[in-house]
């Protein structure tokens, strides 16, 4: 998804709580009809809303969690009872998990899906099955193929992926050695991202890429692991790295003060977190990409209660993205993005 307008964190959810998005849209605006338990609320009918993220470790995942609740609970004020059922494979890699936790739920009949799809192909076919039972599907965070679903709510990832190359370029001084840490074949968002860095890349031919396709994989020890592998490869080659997600940016720097690099190689990650914040604030990080999954969460919740209901929502929304640097981390207007009120809304 390349074309989303930047739309503040408080306009969007002022739409949200009005009828999601229906002058933020991007593309066309459809109409679903549902039926069976999945019926528009009334009657003091409580709705059964899936919400099924990538993995539910990071902090990443558990911000989209506490959106979600906080979704529920206006609604619940404006007369709208819903119930979010959330539930995720452990690991990230799990794409068969994912697929049966799909086809649990469309087998139940909720009313509703929110999915964070693991591999862009592998959930298509559950997601099909679902438009098939009635059940909408409104995708979040990382894109889906085919068009089976009513409205993808995610960050524009490659705009992130441009932001990073252009601070790391912009540290380096247009000239040096990088690496790229990609995060797992058939992750869209991450694709994208790693798509916008290398892009930006091209535009300075003094900056040479010396490993693009290293995968840091699922988990923070197993992209330790990858980084460690690169760094004893190139070793003082490097002078900048980027890593596209929470878990790669955790074990690139993990792996960086291992070999005693930390400080000394330019360092641009994905995804805050408390401990990356930390990292930025410290020095460690020069540049940190960050979304707001807090706000993905709880408009994905928020999209698919007015398809559930009828209403028209977008076929897409951009929920944010933003470069925060040591120079920047105290400013008022990134701390949605830095310090999403987690605890209030996960008890």
């Amino acid at each position: 998804m390349r074309n989303f307008g930047f739309v503040g964190v408080a306009a969007l959810l002022t739409l949200a709580l009005a009828g999601c998005g229906h002058n933020n849209s991007a593309g066309e605006e459809q109409t679903v009809t549902t039926q069976g338990s999945g019926a528009p609320a009334g009657g003091g009918k409580t709705l059964q809303i899936a919400v099924i993220p990538k993995g539910t470790s990071h902090d990443y995942w558990k911000s989209i969690h506490a959106g979600a609740n906080k979704a529920q609970q206006d609604l619940a004020k404006q007369g709208t009872q819903i119930n979010v059922i959330w539930k995720g494979t452990e690991s990230e890699g799990d794409r068969n998990g994912q697929v049966n936790i799909v086809e649990t739920f469309v087998t139940q009949h909720v009313a509703g899906i929110v999915l964070a799809p693991l591999d862009s192909q592998a959930l298509v076919t559950p997601v099909q099955d679902a438009a098939a039972h009635k059940i909408p599907v409104v995708i979040i965070d990382s894109a889906l193929g085919g068009g089976d679903y009513v409205s993808f709510c995610a960050t524009d990832n490659e705009k992130g992926g441009e932001l990073a190359g252009e601070r790391l370029a912009q540290l380096l001084g247009g000239k040096g050695r990088v690496i790229l840490l990609p995060y797992q074949q058939g992750s869209a968002s991450t694709e994208g991202r790693e798509k916008g860095f290398l892009t930006v890349m091209k535009k300075y031919p003094g900056i040479t890429v010396l490993s693009q396709n290293q995968y840091g994989g699922p988990t923070s020890d197993t992209a330790q692991t990858a980084a460690q592998t690169l760094l004893t490869r190139f070793g003082s080659q490097v002078d900048g790295v980027f890593a596209s997600n929470e878990s790669n940016t955790r074990g690139m720097r993990l792996a960086l003060q291992d070999k005693g690099l930390l400080k000394k190689v330019k360092f641009v990650g994905f995804d805050a977190s408390p401990d990356l914040v930390q990292a930025l604030k410290d020095g460690e990080l020069q540049g940190l990409v960050v979304q707001n999954p807090f706000k993905m969460g709880y408009i994905g919740v928020t999209t698919l209660v007015d398809a559930i209901q009828g209403k028209k929502v977008p076929k897409a929304v951009d929920t944010g993205v933003a470069l925060i640097t040591p120079d920047t981390i105290s400013d008022p207007k990134y701390q949605d993005y830095l310090n999403p009120p987690i605890n209030q809304y996960l008890r």
